[in-house]
Formats: C-alpha cells, structure tokens, sequence
C-alpha cells in the first residue's frame, strides 16, 4: 500500500520564513500600516487573504487585500534567484524516495514562487507532486492541502506523515488524518507546535534526516 510523506515548503526546506515577513512588513508599511514584524511571523503559513485579516484583525476590503497581495508578491520576488534551501532539504527528500514514500509537497505556493523554491530545493527528481494555492478552495489550517496532496499520492491518510513548520501546518495535518512532525526552522516554538499536534520536532531537516529511523518517517506500523 502506498505511503506519502507529505512536506510543507517554506521554512521547512526553504529558509523563506523570514524574507516574507519582511515583504509583508513593507507591504503594510506602504499601504499605511504599522504592523509588528513578530504578529506577521506568527501569521505566515496562511493563504495571503487570511494572513492580512489575522494580522489586522479585521477583514479587509477585497481592493485592499489584493493590493496588498500583490505588492507582498512583488517585493517577495525580488529574492526569487537567491532563496536559501535549508540544509539537507535535498537530500532528505531523495531519502524518503528511496525508501518507498512518494514525496509530495504542500504549500500555498503556486506559479514562479512554486517554481523558485523547487530550484532551491533542487530535488526534483524525488518529488512525486504538489498541491500548491491554486489546486484547493481552502488554505491551511483547512486539511483541503494535505487532503489533495493524499489524492496525488494515491496514498491512505493512516501510512502519510506530514512535515511543517507552523501550527497552521499541524493543525492541517491533524484535521486530515495523518501523523505530524514539525521543525523549528520556521522560528515557531516547540511548545506550540506541540500543542497543535506535531508528534515529534527536529530543528531542521538535517536533523530529521539524521534521526529518521526514530522518526514516523523511518518507521513501518
């Protein structure tokens, strides 16, 4: 039976995290908002429309939060042939492919930023799918992206595993059945991720590669 290790992308394999929150943090500051950059961090892993209703808590109109979707995307993509893979990320992948997973990533990624973030991966070769934001109606913390991901799989939620960064990914994951591990490399707590669902957190994929054995990824139940 088949079995898929499904990953989040930014801040799990790509170093990403922070270079969005400095392009939502300008993106705000130029449409007249003074935001935290601490609130915009917490709030990164959500589609773009419910990153700006969480971190103005209030729901922008829609002119508005394209405008500011928009000039986040813009800026954002000025670091497009410099994103930074995390360590490991590569080999990690290409790994759990030679070990039988089928290895699909799900992200809210989509277009030229999907295509940026698998060159800086650039493990292609290992990669079986990916649901990226314009395959689902609902972004995390909704089970829709981690659902679809099965779907391409082919794979049952009780053999998947899914890695993230955020609560909004274990909280994702958790609702769609399947087992969670986090990773610290998106800046978020152990304690929080934790609470929202991850069965066990690694620092980054280098340590996860490391230890995969002890891990639900290097285990058969």
């Amino acid at each position: 039976m088949a079995k898929a290790a499904v990953f989040d992308v930014d801040g799990t394999l790509v170093d990403t995290n922070h270079l969005h929150v400095v392009a939502w943090w300008e993106a705000f500051r130029q449409a007249g908002h003074q935001v935290a950059m601490h609130d915009i961090h917490r709030a990164v892993g959500l589609p773009s429309r419910d990153l700006i209703t969480h971190v103005l808590a209030e729901e922008p109109k829609e002119e508005e939060s394209d405008a500011l979707s928009a000039a986040h995307k813009a800026l954002y993509g000025t670091y497009f042939e410099r994103l930074p893979p995390l360590p490991e990320a590569g080999r990690l992948l290409r790994r759990l492919d030679g070990q039988g997973w089928r290895v699909v990533l799900a992200t809210s990624a989509s277009g030229p930023e999907l295509a940026a973030l698998r060159r800086a991966i650039g493990a292609d070769d290992a990669i079986m799918a990916t649901a990226s934001a314009e395959d689902v109606a609902k972004g995390k913390p909704a089970p829709d992206p981690v659902e679809h991901a099965l779907e391409l799989a082919k794979a049952p939620a009780d053999r998947s595993v899914f890695v993230g960064d955020t609560v909004w990914d274990m909280r994702a994951g958790v609702r769609a059945g399947v087992r969670c591990v986090a990773v610290l490399s998106g800046g978020i707590p152990r304690p929080e991720l934790e609470a929202a669902g991850a069965e066990m957190v690694f620092r980054n994929a280098a340590h996860l590669l490391a230890a995969l054995d002890d891990s639900p990824l290097g285990r058969e139940e």
